[in-house]
């Protein structure tokens, strides 16, 4: 029977969120109904607040979760009721030319679960990304839960933060930008997914790892997640920085995870002939960029943009969870609090102040 349970609703632009009470419909083909445990609270989520996704409101809000199954509809094979999952909104469909070539790391076709979860009105909600995880139950597509093993409770907190902002870190270090072992890697911007590229070039093998922001607590953090050296662009030119702390030639791996047309330059400028730019930091729909084609041409090298770390859920999420349990990745230095459920509101002024890496709701 569908269930009664209480969430998280953005219902109009830029007003305060509220807690409502939601329905979760029994799940059909290809769905699954999670328990959720833990959710973080992500830039993401704010800007369905402000409008910057969309304006399909109401919004369930919520997506870096972990959870556990309860309960799956027909057809489901990958995840069975009681299994603890990650959720992801990166549910592969396997047919489209992505998929087909191999490549389902940038599948065109990714689903979500077919049927809505409404208000008691019977007014449809649009979930965050295909999630909706600030809430004690959610209705997703079942390829959406990816199972994990080796996650106690206390650790559910930082697991479920591979579910966006870490994962698009670590894998724009790793998956896009493919940094290897003895490289130099700069990251511009020190927010959740700068720190953790800046994780996932440390755990790479990166040698030299440059961390550029204007906020020396965040630079802080950096150098205890891996940084070799912190540079802060109010007080110094983070290309001239960068290049001297690479023996004058720039960086082979640069990282914008800012996303402005000035930190994609400092990006594109920082980097060593035919090294390598990333850009994780998403743009406004307003921006645009504007750089000379012939120095385009004669630095060479590669610029890429990193969809969601460009991971594989089923191929990266348990890999850096036993990285994790290894201590050669420290998932729990990104939770900086935890939080109810009715506390969504001031953890995004938090987070506008910039005093965390993440606040996690748990449930």
């Amino acid at each position: 029977m569908p269930q009664k349970v209480q969430a998280v609703v953005a219902r109009a632009k830029d007003a305060p969120v509220s807690i409502e009470t939601i329905i979760i419909p029994d799940p059909g083909p290809g769905e699954a109904v999670v328990d959720i445990l833990t959710c973080g609270v992500c830039h993401t989520d704010l800007h369905y607040v402000q409008g910057g996704i969309g304006d399909n409101y109401p919004y369930l809000l919520g997506h870096e979760a972990t959870g556990t199954v309860s309960a799956v509809g027909a057809g489901v094979t990958d995840v069975a009721v009681g299994d603890k999952v990650i959720l992801n909104w990166r549910a592969v469909c396997g047919e489209c030319r992505a998929c087909k070539k191999g490549q389902a790391q940038y599948c065109f076709n990714t689903h979500n679960a077919a049927q809505k979860m409404t208000l008691e009105d019977g007014t449809e909600l649009e979930p965050a990304l295909g999630i909706g995880a600030f809430a004690e139950k959610t209705l997703v597509a079942a390829d959406q839960c990816t199972k994990v093993e080796g996650v106690s409770e206390a650790q559910n907190a930082a697991a479920g933060l591979l579910g966006c902002g870490i994962m698009a870190g670590i894998g724009a270090a790793i998956n896009t930008g493919e940094a290897k072992r003895g490289e130099s890697v700069a990251v511009i911007g020190c927010g959740g997914v700068g720190t953790a590229a800046i994780a996932g070039a440390a755990l790479a093998g990166a040698t030299t790892i440059i961390a550029v922001d204007l906020d020396d607590r965040k630079l802080d953090k950096a150098l205890e997640l891996g940084a070799t050296h912190a540079v802060n662009s109010k007080e110094r030119d983070a290309v001239e920085a960068i290049q001297e702390l690479t023996g004058g030639f720039g960086a082979d791996l640069v990282i914008d995870a800012v996303g402005r047309p000035e930190t994609y330059k400092q990006a594109f400028y920082a980097r060593d002939l035919a090294g390598r730019v990333v850009l994780v930091g998403v743009p406004t729909p307003e921006m645009t960029l504007e750089l000379p084609l012939l120095d385009v041409f004669g630095r060479g090298g590669s610029l890429k943009s990193s969809w969601y770390g460009d991971c594989l859920p089923s191929r990266d999420f348990q890999m850096l969870i036993d990285q994790y349990n290894l201590g050669r990745l420290d998932l729990d230095a990104f939770v900086t609090e935890t939080i109810g459920l009715d506390k969504v509101n001031e953890a995004f002024e938090t987070m506008k102040s910039g005093d965390v890496l993440r606040s996690v709701v748990v449930l």
